[in-house]
């Protein structure tokens, strides 16, 4: 469930359909503005705050979403 949200928030933030799981935030044209608005919208969206330094270190849906569920309880 928390992999779908961040794999859809990454689809509209990243503005590209058919995101893989492990594809790179940076190979697929990530930067630091659309990280931002990925942090800010797995706050709003799943109650998850995931630090910049972590969305660097985890930059697949596959390992965000692994983080946010080391955090414990989010929001749905």
């Amino acid at each position: 469930m928390i992999s779908e949200n961040v794999h859809a928030i990454w689809c509209r933030e990243l503005r590209q359909d058919g995101i893989s799981v492990d594809d790179d935030f940076f190979a697929l044209g990530g930067d630091s503005l659309i990280m931002v608005r990925i942090q800010g919208a797995l706050m709003e969206e799943l109650g998850a705050e995931v630090p910049m330094d972590q969305l660097f270190l985890n930059s697949t849906v596959a390992s965000v979403s692994a983080y946010i569920e080391s955090l414990g309880a989010v929001a749905p």
